[in-house]
Order: C-alpha cells, then structure tokens, then sequence
C-alpha cells in the first residue's frame, strides 16, 4: 500500500514552516517598500494635476477646497468656465494605508503648495514605511 506515513508528514510541513520563516519576512520588507513607491508616485500624479488645474483656473486650490476640485467643478461660475476637469480618472485616490493625501498652502523651500502623505503610521513625521511621502508643509514654529 503505497502513501505516507504521519512522521513523513510532519517532516515536510516542518521544512515548509522553516522556508516560509526564512522567505516570508523578506517579502513583506518589499511590499511596504512597494507601498512608501506607490504612495510617491501617486503625490507627484496629483502634483500634476494641481499644476494643470492651476493652469486653466489661475490660482491653487484653497485650503478648504482641497484635491477635491481636481474631480468636481467649483462653484463659482467664473472659476467653473475655466475649469477643464476632472484632472484625475475617477476619484481622488487614498495613499497605499487608506489614508487621504494631505494638500495644504504653502509648501515647504518655496514650493506654492504642499502635497503628501502620511505614510503607513498616518501621523506626522516617522522614519521607514511611517516616513512622510511628498512635498511637505513648513515645519511648525
């Protein structure tokens, strides 16, 4: 009768538990690695964006009209007719975490406008995966 007995079992599951202790971590090193890459890669696309709004409408979005305007016309007519939108396909889109990118006025070293996301701990700051992705805000006084 041909098969396997129960230490032979044991045996392979034993050596697919040590390579998956050995191999696993490393590939989830490189996923959050993938994610901090993402996450930058979508702030410059919505940097775009802003810049090609800012283009049609004559200003930057405010601080209280936010990446929201990239999808939906504003209001005020006069800003409507100009606007060319919606600048992104779809939706603004949440960073790798699930959390909303940041936009704020003004940016940090001269930059008009702040654009970035909070990284996988969604505070401020961080090191690793937790570290900001973007262009940041001045740093509080």
């Amino acid at each position: 009768m041909a098969g396997f007995t129960l230490l032979e079992m044991l045996v392979v599951l034993v050596i697919i538990g040590m390579l998956a202790g050995l191999v696993g971590p490393r590939l989830f090193s490189k996923v959050e690695q993938s994610k901090v890459t993402t996450a930058a890669t979508q702030a410059k696309t919505l940097r775009s964006a802003v810049e090609s709004l800012h283009l049609d409408i004559g200003r930057y979005p405010t601080a209280e009209e936010g990446l929201a305007l990239l999808a939906k016309a504003p209001a005020d007519q006069a800003l409507a007719a100009r606007w060319r939108g919606p600048y992104l396909d779809g939706a603004v889109p949440d960073d790798p975490w699930g959390h909303a990118y940041q936009y704020a006025l003004p940016g940090a070293d001269g930059q008009p406008f702040a654009l970035y996301s909070l990284g996988a701990d969604g505070k401020r700051g961080g090191q690793g995966d937790a570290a900001d992705v973007g262009v940041l805000p001045p740093a509080a006084q």
